[in-house]
């Protein structure tokens, strides 16, 4: 669970403290378990930094708050990573035991830096790693951070959502990245009111159901709690009752069923009728026709509530209609992300609605979809436009429907790649 940074300006003197930290290699690492329940044999450990011993830096809160004010915040990145990376090695960490690492988003995949390289290419070879993010990343910069995942899944990571459940959202995006493992927010097994915990628990389980992921509940203190985040439907747990942030335990057996990444899915540049029309009977129908069918699948989306995701691509602004616009504004009240994309769409096409600008030459400007996810509910739309001249609702489209969840997330994940950062 990566730390809350605080945005309070740091004093002078303490770049230079932060520098020094980070040059000395005065970084440490301890370490938490995670384990197998209800069993409670580790299946792995989550590397949690910490700064030097004693100083007013020895907090994660205070160091990284301090290392961001001072700009510093790559490099400390780099620092925690070397010291978790080092403390696992010299332990004689398993390879069949996870260890998971807090990344921070914007820096998932960056490079190692020169005195780190040769350290990372032996951790690559000798540990089971998990890259830990934050689902919530994705709704600020969803094309950075889908390719960021697939990059670090190349390296031969697992990844790790954490907090799932804190926020509506990190539900509704989960899907998007794939997780190989999903932590619980913390507040479902130590005090969120039991309407939220089922509703998640639903969705979770879902998930875990779907794509064979592992839920791991947070924050277990009591025995009460590990038989609550059983219920919830978590098959690992971390928390006290299993361990305190502390040093590796000597080199342990092999795990009977360790985390396993999934394999590597390449994001393209396919379209979501190039995805859908593959696999899916192709129709042709004129507009007039298809704008029930396509508002249906809208529809969905508040019906789904703030668990959904809708995403739409308009081909030109000028189709991004004033009414098309309050009625993706009045969704977007409702659902946890709204998507709307087209050649001349802004960063902000309605309120409350993300955009994305096409480019001249991108292939989806041919195309009208929408795509809706929920945790029980996917489906899509994909049309790609015949070309007629006349009137607007009279020209014709090549369609097709899926509401196979795999192919419409596959439909969805093409137009959230596209969706433009906010400042």
């Amino acid at each position: 669970m990566r730390p809350t940074v605080s945005h309070r300006p740091a004093p002078a003197k303490v770049r230079p403290a932060i520098e020094e930290i980070i040059r000395a290699g005065a970084v440490r690492a301890v370490y938490q378990p995670i384990v197998a329940l209800p069993d409670g044999e580790p299946v792995g450990y989550e590397a949690l930094a910490r700064g030097p011993q004693g100083s007013a830096l020895e907090s994660p809160l205070a160091l990284f708050a301090a290392a961001r004010d001072a700009g510093l915040l790559g490099e400390l990145e780099w620092a925690c990573r070397a010291a978790a990376l080092r403390g696992a090695l010299a332990a004689g960490l398993p390879d069949s035991v996870a260890l998971f690492l807090n990344v921070e988003p914007s820096l998932a995949d960056d490079p190692p830096p020169a005195w780190g390289h040769d350290l990372f290419e032996e951790a690559r070879g000798r540990l089971r790693l998990v890259f830990e993010i934050t689902g919530r990343a994705l709704a600020e910069r969803p094309a950075d951070l889908l390719r960021r995942v697939q990059r670090l899944r190349a390296l031969g990571g697992a990844i790790a959502i954490d907090d799932v459940g804190a926020e509506p959202r990190s539900l509704a995006l989960m899907p998007f990245l794939e997780p190989d493992v999903i932590k619980l927010d913390l507040r479902l097994v130590q005090r969120r009111h039991s309407t939220d915990a089922a509703r998640i628990m639903h969705a979770v389980s879902a998930e875990a159901e779907r794509s064979g992921a592992r839920a791991v509940a947070e924050g277990i203190e009591t025995p009460a709690q590990a038989r609550r985040a059983l219920v919830l439907g978590a098959d690992l747990g971390q928390g006290w009752l299993y361990g305190r942030p502390g040093a590796l335990p000597g080199a342990a057996g092999a795990v009977a069923q360790p985390v396993t990444p999934r394999p590597v899915r390449e994001l393209t540049a396919a379209t979501p009728f190039g995805i859908v029309a593959t696999e899916r009977t192709v129709r042709r129908g004129a507009k007039r026709l298809l704008l029930e069918i396509s508002r249906e699948i809208e529809a969905r989306a508040g019906q789904e509530g703030e668990e959904a995701v809708l995403l739409a691509t308009f081909q030109e602004v000028h189709h991004f209609t004033a009414r098309s616009a309050g009625r993706y504004a009045a969704l977007s009240g409702s659902a946890a992300f709204v998507g709307a994309l087209g050649r001349g769409l802004g960063t902000r096409p309605a309120a409350g609605v993300r955009g994305g600008d096409l480019t001249a030459d991108d292939p989806l400007r041919a195309e009208w979809n929408v795509a809706v996810v929920g945790p029980h509910f996917a489906a899509a739309f994909v049309g790609r436009d015949l070309g007629d001249g006349g009137a607007d609702m009279d020209r014709r489209f090549e369609f097709a429907i899926t509401h196979d969840r795999a192919l419409a997330i596959r439909a969805a994940t093409a137009m959230m790649a596209r969706v433009s950062p906010l400042a």
